[in-house]
């Protein structure tokens, strides 16, 4: 039994600096994102301009980019996303899809889908009283996007939306990118 002890004592030599580098790790993940207290789904209802996002595949080459919600009868929102490729008079690109609300609470967790059974997280994060922009993030915050209800949004506004991001919701700023609008 004694030839079992220096092995053991070594093992907890080994792991004991390992196990003690994990909680510092762990408290190093952002808080869960928040949503906002609520969303009224038909204020949130038309058109939307995207200002700036996180570039994904999906939308590679586009400028001009709008969103447009539509309430359906039965409450979901039928999605309509558009871009213009490369310039402001290129080819325009259509997504067509379907929402639905995933938090009755607030109403500001939703899933969206363009083609089945794929569909993703939409959460809106941030939202002017007047509906005057919104940004929709993901729980894991790699994607983002910033939208108005103009093809430009107020300078303040646009500088006081990136540092709650930053402040309030944790998000690493550094993928954020400007969209080219009319």
């Amino acid at each position: 039994m004694k030839a079992q002890y220096p092995l053991l004592r070594l093992f907890t030599l080994l792991l004991a600096p390992a196990l003690l580098a994990v909680p510092p790790a762990l408290a190093s993940e952002p808080p869960e994102l928040q949503v906002v207290p609520r969303l009224d789904p038909s204020r949130y209802a038309g058109t939307w301009y995207e200002i700036a996002s996180f570039p994904q595949n999906f939308q590679r080459g586009c400028v001009a980019t709008k969103a447009e919600y539509r309430l359906r009868p039965d409450g979901d929102i039928d999605v309509r996303n558009s871009c213009r490729r490369d310039r402001l008079d290129g080819e325009l690109r259509e997504a067509h899809g379907k929402a639905w609300i995933t938090d009755p609470t607030t109403n500001a967790k939703l899933r969206v889908r363009f083609f089945w059974p794929f569909s993703g997280k939409y959460w809106v994060i941030e939202l002017g009283e007047e509906y005057e922009y919104a940004v929709v993030g993901h729980p894991n915050r790699d994607y983002l996007w910033i939208l108005s209800r103009t093809p430009q949004l107020p300078e303040e506004t646009y500088e006081r939306l990136l540092q709650r991001l930053e402040d309030v919701h944790h998000y690493d700023l550094t993928r954020l990118k400007k969209t080219l609008q009319p």
